[in-house]
């Protein structure tokens, strides 16, 4: 006599919830770790340069009379970078609010297009997306559209790792700078520097990866262009809606060309 057993998925499952961590995978226990570990070394020419120019602002807040826990608290809640150099001034004058919010639209405006390039990078992330916009800045951004993430590292905990190293690195600069900022006595002309030499490096390692370089000759022929143009101190935001009108009118050509064999 044969008899039949229906069991459900529950049924199943109920004696393994029951079990003790380790005997789960180690890789499903510890993707936060892994991917730390997998997001850090993407990070380190940003520590070099979030260091530095995070000490100069806390530096550029101590001179002008505040406090070290104004360029701590500002850097965790405003994390915006060149802006936070704009805030030192705004927060000297008198209460304006609209100008600081055109001033805050000016500055960070470009990252409007960032937003738009992530959308995809962004998606499947869930609770995490929410410090991701918060946290997203250009050396980020960067990052972020150039790091190819091992397959066996969660992505959303990579993106987040990037994100949070990156802004823990400004915080740290800047508190520093706000403690020591007086005691400070060398010559810190062209650190600024760093940065504009982190993005070279980060475009090269792209160019490398790259086996068709027709987004990137257009970014560098568009970018040459609006600086003709609008100048060395207007041209960024006419470049970047150049090279995204384009990019969208040629995806599909750009889309087959890169699938080709």
């Amino acid at each position: 006599m044969r008899c039949l057993i229906f069991v459900t998925n529950d049924e199943i499952s109920k004696p393994y919830q029951r079990l003790p961590r380790r005997f789960f995978p180690v890789a499903q226990r510890n993707k936060p770790l892994a991917a730390l570990g997998a997001a850090f070394p993407h990070t380190i020419p940003i520590l070099t340069g979030y260091l530095f120019l995070g000490m100069s602002y806390g530096v550029l807040m101590k001179v002008s009379g505040f406090s070290f826990w104004y360029p701590l608290l500002i850097s965790l809640t405003v994390y915006a970078g060149s802006m936070q150099f704009v805030t030192t001034s705004l927060l000297l004058g008198a209460f304006n609010p609209i100008q600081a919010f055109v001033m805050t639209l000016m500055v960070n405006a470009r990252h409007l297009f960032y937003g738009i390039a992530l959308l995809d990078k962004y998606q499947g992330t869930g609770r995490k997306k929410p410090y991701l916009i918060f946290g997203l800045s250009d050396e980020t951004f960067s990052v972020t559209c150039s790091a190819r993430i091992p397959p066996e590292v969660d992505k959303s905990w990579f993106l987040l790792w990037v994100t949070a190293l990156d802004q823990l690195y400004w915080v740290v600069g800047a508190t520093l700078g706000g403690l020591f900022g007086s005691l400070i006595s060398f010559n810190t002309e062209g650190l600024d520097f760093v940065m504009t030499a982190m993005f070279v490096v980060i475009f090269l390692e792209q160019w490398l990866k790259e086996e068709n370089h027709a987004c990137s000759l257009l970014g560098l022929g568009l970018a040459a262009l609006s600086l003709v143009l609008f100048g060395p101190d207007r041209f960024m935001l006419p470049a970047m809606a150049a090279i995204l009108a384009i990019l969208l009118l040629l995806r599909k050509a750009l889309e087959k060309e890169g699938a080709a064999p």
